[in-house]
């Protein structure tokens, strides 16, 4: 599975941006998608996830109403919307692809569960 991230870029704190990951195949390969981060000298930071299955979502704290996670099943697309964007949220963005058996994607915030990785967005806010 190949992801291809974009909807990058430099904002204002406060603005708004929103991200997308277009996967190469149908989710047969994997039920959970998410976004992760990660900023100089940081540790990868789960953002985000989203069981494609089913629909539910899952946050990290830190971006709790202020981002929205969704996806397009047709286009084997998944997004990110961010909000009122702070320099905390400064990083490079990455979409992962992965598979939780059970249901749902109960641990989606942590990288061992994705298989599948994309290149990364810039997202800077000053």
């Amino acid at each position: 599975v190949q992801l291809v991230e974009s909807g990058g870029g430099s904002v204002q704190a406060g603005e708004s941006l929103g991200l997308s990951c277009a996967a190469s195949k149908s989710p047969s390969t994997h039920n959970c998608m998410s976004w992760f981060r990660q900023a100089p000298g940081k540790e990868r930071e789960g953002v985000a996830a989203i069981w494609t299955e089913g629909g539910s979502t899952y946050y990290v704290d830190s971006v709790k109403g202020r981002f929205a996670i969704s996806q397009d099943g047709a286009k084997n697309t998944v997004y990110l919307q961010m909000n009122n964007l702070d320099a905390e949220d400064t990083a490079m963005y990455y979409c992962a692809a992965g598979r939780e058996e059970g249901g749902g994607c109960n641990t989606g915030l942590r990288p061992q569960l994705y298989r599948y990785w994309g290149l990364g967005t810039q997202v800077t806010v000053s």
